[in-house]
């Protein structure tokens, strides 16, 4: 007789794969989490394994290095996709914007405001480094006339997160048409992605995971994977943790085999329907 999982176990095993996607999805080693958290490369494999023997204090210490939540580390029935925006704008909320979203969401207060559209911004180009954002970014915002903006990538602490919503508010005050080229682990930041998908055309470069390697290897930046013998093993779980959130985009653009000017042609042709869109409501007034 097969005898009933045990539920422990079972708890630890989800645990340990929320670890390594979250560690993945923050674009960050064994080695490196290591080093930033304090605790030792062995019990990160072992935790990620599921069979760790987990403390909460340890636990918080992995959370906090990844700049990440303790919840988002609890195994628990899965959210709605949009529940991390949700939360972290609730914990940025003042009482009277909190009571004005429980009236929306208990179907007793207006949602006209809650409906209305962001700004067009212009394009932005997600996917992990090496996918092509700058160099590619730089020929299409050439080619259609508009300026080329790079948001530079900042990890980890809670700080550094509010430095780059706060870039990335600034260039939305502009209010003028821009390409935007994005930090591969932009979608690891729920409000800082979202504020980007709700402003701008958004396109996932796509490139396979080799690739990617060749490309940042020419450039001699191996961030976060520095020294790392397992490098191309963290750079497809990396992918792979961040796929979901690169598919929110509003198109794909595959850049996989095509030199630079095939890809820069098709990326171009991905944008076509935008700038004709665009034309169309500034001759509107």
């Amino acid at each position: 007789m097969t005898e009933n999982p045990d539920p422990e176990t079972g708890f630890l095993e989800q645990l340990g794969q929320r670890v390594r996607t979250m560690r993945a999805l923050h674009g960050m080693s064994r080695k490196v989490l290591a080093k930033v958290s304090g605790i030792s490369e062995r019990y990160i494999a072992q935790l990620e394994s599921g069979k760790g023997n987990v403390s909460i204090v340890l636990l918080r210490r992995v959370s906090d290095a990844m700049g990440a939540h303790l919840e988002d580390l609890i195994p628990a029935n899965e959210p709605a996709p949009d529940w991390p925006v949700i939360r972290d704008l609730l914990r940025k909320a003042t009482p009277n914007q909190i009571a004005q979203a429980k009236d929306i969401l208990s179907g007793q207060g207006s949602a006209a405001s809650a409906l209305r559209r962001t700004p067009f911004a212009g394009i932005a180009l997600i996917g992990l480094r090496g996918a092509g954002k700058s160099t590619l970014g730089k020929m299409l915002a050439r080619k259609i006339g508009w300026s080329f903006v790079e948001l530079i990538a900042l990890y980890g602490q809670e700080g550094f997160r509010r430095m780059e919503q706060a870039a990335l508010g600034q260039l939305l005050a502009r209010k003028e048409l821009m390409v935007l080229a994005t930090g591969g682990g932009i979608v690891s930041e729920p409000l800082t992605f979202d504020l980007i998908l709700s402003s701008f055309y958004t396109i996932w470069l796509k490139a396979e995971p080799e690739e990617h390697m060749a490309r940042v290897r020419r450039q001699g930046d191996l961030r976060p994977m520095a020294d790392d013998r397992s490098a191309m093993a963290e750079l497809r779980t990396i992918l792979l943790s961040r796929e979901p959130l690169y598919a929110r985009a509003s198109a794909v653009v595959d850049t996989a085999g095509l030199t630079v000017d095939a890809a820069a042609a098709r990326l171009i042709d991905a944008v076509a329907p935008v700038l004709h869109e665009e034309a169309r409501m500034f001759a509107r007034g």
